[in-house]
């Protein structure tokens, strides 16, 4: 019998996969960011928010064979009746290396967001207050353009927004404002 799967314990399955707290850390931005923008589209917010929320469950258990990264979970996660486009969204954050095309526009926003959050958690750390309320898109734009800085957040990937229909200030404003609503949780 399948199980149904909330916020609660997927965070608790977060919690015991990930003994890294910043990948935890991590995963409550791209949830914050990939609701936020499930709104901004008039989309499932909760379908999406899951999916942000659960994209790098498997990121420890997988870390030497990315060919593997978001598919682990699936497996995990099979005892729970868990939509099938959960899934396919977290999939599409390792398009790349599992060699899958983004369709849907929940598939090509997380594949932005997932790197957007490193970049906007970057630049928070930079500012003498370490705090995200004070940091303003502008400077992350300043940021996202110096390919020197987090060098890991991939431009392109960040830059791939334009495929949603939406600028790179668009963008980078929407994942600056959802993840300044959880400042708290985040711990910035």
């Amino acid at each position: 019998m399948q199980r149904n799967i909330n916020r609660e314990h997927a965070l608790k399955l977060l919690n015991e996969k990930l003994t890294n707290k910043n990948l935890v850390k991590h995963s409550l931005a791209v949830e914050a960011v990939m609701r936020d923008l499930a709104d901004h589209f008039d989309e499932d917010r909760n379908i999406w928010g899951m999916a942000g929320l659960l994209h790098d469950l498997d990121y420890e258990a997988t870390i030497d064979d990315w060919t593997k990264h978001g598919t682990v979970t699936g497996d995990w996660l099979k005892d729970f009746d868990i939509p099938e486009e959960i899934f396919d969204i977290i999939k599409a954050h390792n398009a790349d290396a599992l060699n899958i095309k983004c369709e849907t526009t929940a598939e090509k926003a997380i594949y932005a967001v997932d790197p957007v959050t490193g970049l906007i958690t970057a630049a928070a750390l930079m500012i003498p207050s370490k705090k995200i309320k004070e940091l303003t898109t502008h400077s992350v734009i300043k940021k996202f353009k110096n390919k020197k800085f987090a060098a890991g957040a991939s431009r392109e990937h960040i830059a791939s927004c334009d495929s949603i229909g939406l600028s790179l200030e668009e963008f980078l404003n929407i994942s600056l404002k959802a993840m300044q609503k959880i400042e708290k949780e985040l711990g910035l």
